[in-house]
């Protein structure tokens, strides 16, 4: 595996240990030589991600819109690739990446995290993505889903598509031991 992309929130999180588990994530990926592709926001979490991915030598690929990029900016030493509109940005995100994983965030990380699983659901792709659940920030993510689940919404093994882990290492050991298929 060589890049992962990481969904999270663009605003300051209201837990350090939210921020701190960020920051440990782009260290990690930079030390093992795992790029990184996010969303390109230079705030929130996903700046820390990018942040420490560049500070640790790492390359960080950040993938906006124009006109994000207009509101937003990005982190300096990021790879910029613009795109034309938030439905390209995802498309591109995909394409990109080897894997997901997904921390705390909003709208628009819940968005691409269930994108990216309902493509792998519907046989698009078979890349891994994986929750880091700092917090049980997600314990109601996961109840949501196995109550789709009970409720015949969701097939039983598709819920194994989700993988959630409380550390870095654990997560990323998951998602390396995972056949991918671009």
């Amino acid at each position: 595996m060589k890049t992962i992309c990481v969904f999270c929130g663009s605003h300051d999180a209201a837990y350090f240990e939210f921020t701190s588990e960020a920051a440990e994530l782009g260290r990690y990926l930079a030390q093992y030589g795992i790029n990184l592709v996010y969303g390109g926001s230079d705030c929130g979490l996903m700046g820390v991600v990018a942040s420490n991915v560049i500070r640790n030598g790492g390359e960080a690929i950040a993938v906006m819109p124009k006109d994000l990029l207009e509101r937003c900016g990005h982190k300096d030493g990021t790879r910029l690739i613009t795109v034309e509109s938030m439905q390209e940005r995802k498309q591109k995100m995909i394409d990109l990446s080897d894997a997901f994983i997904v921390l705390p965030g909003g709208f628009g990380t819940l968005d691409e995290a269930f994108e990216v699983l309902t493509y792998r659901q519907l046989g698009y792709h078979q890349k891994p993505c994986g929750f880091l659940n700092v917090r049980g920030y997600f314990d109601h993510i996961f109840s949501f889903v196995r109550d789709a689940v009970s409720h015949g919404f969701v097939k039983p093994e598709h819920e194994k598509l989700i993988f959630s882990a409380r550390n870095i290492e654990e997560l990323v050991t998951y998602l390396l031991n995972q056949t991918i298929v671009k």
